[in-house]
């Protein structure tokens, strides 16, 4: 068990090392994963010169092989960081997040989200908070995201209205990313209809430091966010939005909600990435049908083609798909998640891909779930002999359970 003089120097090292490396950085992850986070901001700033030996951890961690072409992963990792060393003062980002009224968490809080543990080695290496934090984070079965489109329809900012009320009402924390659109929608209409003593009412999962309020139209919002709410990221202080912090913004809203909700989604857009991180973490996932001629609706209509989401309405089917807030209700009424007990990251990710009526060849799979040819042949066989996937004239489809 940590001291508490060690805690703190843990939490200043995670500090550091959120400023000097990027979201998702999986060799510095795995290198703290290894090491810990205080020798791994001692070996990343060049104060502790790292033996061989930790070079095959990282490849065990990271799950690969060595080869030649490898052999640098760690030298490359160092060069890459050492033009941000000079910027590190984890002191100072400490005192700025804590003259904001935040502060910052670390693993093994009481207050950190256990739900981040699903990602595994992509786990944050701490969650920058700004807001009333005093009640800690909702839990993720209490907490619902509500994501979309940024150039929302009337029609979205309708739906997404009565949804983010209704689940409010009914006793949910709605979680979004702080965006134009839908994401900004769901935040309003959520402060809007929460009762006094609710709290937090939303949740805004940020790509930026949290002494900037990003947009900044939405600077107002975000400031209603954080009275009555939460600003979370893994950012310091001063941190830029980047596309890159985005799209790994993502993976904390699917981690820290119990069930994902996507509203409008282009063909193309940051909401489905949100959804498949959901999917990928077993998680629920929902879609709003929309026009079948808005572009705005290709994507969640995309979702229930594939049979990736479940296709919701309205704030109580939302309610339905998360299962019941009370755990005594729980286990008489929810219907059990058993499709997914017992399975690896990988081939949830399968099971996910797999489409419900119509079959698919396995390079399709293999594009949907981002996995390797091989990686998707395996878990094929291992879904198949567990009454989970079937193959017929027209391909892999996923097998329903009597």
């Amino acid at each position: 068990m940590m001291t508490t003089t060690t805690r703190a120097a843990d939490r200043r090292a995670r500090a550091a090392l959120s400023r000097l490396m990027e979201p998702s950085d999986w060799v510095g992850l795995a290198l703290v994963a290894a090491v810990g986070a205080l020798d791994g901001l001692r070996i990343a700033t060049g104060e502790v010169n790292p033996g061989p030996e930790l070079q095959a951890e990282l490849y065990r961690l990271l799950n690969r092989e060595q080869s030649r072409s490898q052999q640098g992963m760690l030298s490359e990792a160092l060069q890459r960081w050492r033009p941000r060393i000079k910027d590190l003062d984890p002191e100072r980002d400490l005192a700025t997040i804590e003259r904001l009224g935040g502060t910052v968490l670390v693993p093994g809080d009481e207050s950190w989200p256990v739900e981040l543990a699903d990602l595994e080695l992509a786990e944050p290496l701490c969650l920058w908070t700004r807001g009333q934090h005093s009640h800690g984070i909702p839990p993720a079965e209490r907490t619902i995201a509500v994501v979309g489109s940024r150039d929302s329809t009337n029609y979205g900012n309708s739906a997404t209205g009565d949804l983010a009320a209704g689940l409010t009402q009914k006793g949910y924390c709605v979680a979004s990313g702080g965006a134009y659109g839908i994401d900004a929608q769901a935040h309003r209409s959520a402060l809007a209809a929460a009762e006094p003593g609710h709290w937090p009412a939303t949740i805004a999962i940020m790509a930026c430091g949290l002494d900037r309020y990003y947009p900044a139209g939405n600077e107002e919002l975000l400031r209603t966010v954080a009275s009555r709410g939460l600003l979370l990221s893994e950012l310091p202080p001063g941190a830029a939005p980047t596309r890159w912090r985005f799209l790994q913004r993502n993976r904390l809203i699917a981690a820290l909600a119990g069930t994902t909700v996507v509203v409008e989604a282009r063909w193309r857009s940051g909401a489905l990435n949100t959804a498949h991180h959901a999917a990928g973490l077993g998680r629920p996932v929902g879609a709003v049908p929309g026009s079948i001629y808005s572009a705005n609706s290709a994507g969640t209509h995309r979702l229930l083609r594939d049979g990736s989401a479940v296709c919701v309405t309205d704030a109580a089917e939302v309610a339905e798909l998360a299962g019941p807030l009370d755990a005594g209700a729980a286990a008489e009424q929810q219907v059990p998640l058993s499709d997914h007990d017992g399975l690896s990251v990988e081939d949830l990710l399968l099971l996910d891909a797999l489409p419900v009526r119509q079959g698919t060849t396995v390079e399709k799979l293999s594009a949907v779930a981002g996995l390797p040819m091989r990686t998707v042949l395996a878990g094929l066989g291992r879904l198949e002999i567990m009454s989970l996937a079937q193959q017929d004239s027209s391909g892999w489809r996923r097998q329903q359970r009597s």
